[in-house]
């Protein structure tokens, strides 16, 4: 059987009809670009934002005619709504604009927030994430929700790095996940923690290039469409920077609250401004700040060693208000357990490393759990 091509994938969705029956979302040029890897189609399609909830049975009858193609093994399709095509299309309700300097504004329909719906069964989201990238930020998301699993809960994580996904290898997990009854996604489990993440579902070492609408579309189905049950966290791993994974989780989902990771050195923490930031023109409530690699203990002699400064994080917490989470040393048994996907909570459960984590992880249980009850109104967001 010949290769489906991303040309076929887009004659098969000349048959359906576009959001007012007349012509096809194809020929309306609403469909984006379709990439395809591993016999699974991604793509989105451009609808007016106020119309996106009507609209949601033109994105299932999409998915679905992809899917029945011979040889397709899934697809996957998003809603997006661009500022240019919902006000070429929908000119009733002007957008709203955002001040000088290009700011994000929350609002949702005629200027009321929009209450995004969280994830059944799930009480707490929540993104641990930096300004860039070698900071240690997985490996601090997964032993932070080790360390909330350490205090009784119920516990989850979900690995948000579509170009490079690492908590398979963090957790010591293979294979692929499971469907139930051909519709959700079984999550993958070890340690007692429920996981998903793009690396269960593409082989190591392929390349990942996707346009945001994939991203968005590839994120929210893992979140949506796994079986995750009841969970008192879910713990978003989320890439590093502020890209369309950063900004999807805000604007679609209601986060609790975000862990920002940093090093001590200032060009670091510059970057973790940028990410604090962010959260904060989203109103996602800053659970706090974590320096990983803090300091390093000398492991013959006992000695400690400031390599990359020390207290810089600390420093930026007391500054801009919000708490300081903890110190993380820069230590081998860290790093060599986390490559051999044994984590330091479960390695070493009852060495100094491991503490420093729980204590972490305790300071962040003690916020969400004195937090309203009430589901959180997430943003959506508008660039100008």
């Amino acid at each position: 059987m010949a290769e489906i091509t991303s040309r076929d994938v887009l004659e098969r969705l000349k048959t359906v009809r576009g959001p007012d029956m007349e012509g096809n979302i194809v020929e309306l040029g609403l469909v984006s670009d379709v990439f395809i890897s591993d016999g699974k189609a991604y793509f989105s399609i451009t609808v007016p934002a106020e119309r996106a909830k009507a609209l949601e049975p033109l994105r299932q009858a999409a998915e679905r005619v992809v899917k029945d193609m011979p040889g397709m093994k899934g697809a996957f399709a998003a809603l997006t709504a661009d500022k240019k095509a919902a006000s070429a299309q929908a000119p009733s309700r002007p957008a709203a604009s955002a001040p000088a300097g290009g700011h994000a504004h929350a609002h949702g329909a005629h200027g009321q927030p929009a209450r995004k719906p969280g994830i059944p069964g799930v009480k707490h989201i929540i993104a641990v994430a930096s300004g860039k990238g070698g900071v240690g930020k997985s490996t601090t998301a997964v032993n932070i929700a080790l360390g909330l699993k350490s205090l009784g809960l119920a516990v989850g994580v979900l690995d948000a790095d579509i170009y490079g996904p690492s908590i398979p290898r963090l957790m010591g997990i293979s294979g692929r996940p499971q469907q139930i009854d051909g519709k959700l996604i079984r999550p993958m489990e070890n340690y007692g923690l429920r996981t998903m993440s793009m690396g269960y579902l593409v082989d190591e070492g392929v390349a990942m290039i996707w346009r945001g609408p994939m991203i968005q579309s590839a994120l929210l189905q893992m979140l949506r469409e796994v079986a995750w049950g009841d969970l008192d966290v879910l713990v978003v791993d989320m890439p590093p920077g502020t890209g369309d994974a950063q900004l999807t989780m805000a604007q679609q989902v209601p986060l609790s609250g975000a862990v920002i990771v940093s090093t001590p050195q200032d060009l670091a923490l510059i970057d973790a401004r940028k990410g604090i930031a962010m959260f904060q023109k989203v109103e996602v409530p800053l659970l706090g700040l974590v320096e990983n690699m803090s300091h390093f203990i000398c492991p013959a002699c006992g000695a400690s060693h400031d390599i990359f400064g020390h207290g810089g994080a600390r420093a930026e917490a007391e500054k801009i208000g919000v708490p300081f989470l903890g110190e993380v040393p820069l230590a081998m048994t860290i790093r060599e357990n986390s490559d051999a996907g044994t984590p330091v909570i479960v390695s070493a459960p009852d060495g100094p490393h491991a503490r420093v984590y729980r204590e972490i992880a305790g300071r962040v249980w003690q916020q969400l759990a004195g937090a309203a009850a009430a589901p959180r109104v997430a943003p959506d967001i508008v660039f100008e």
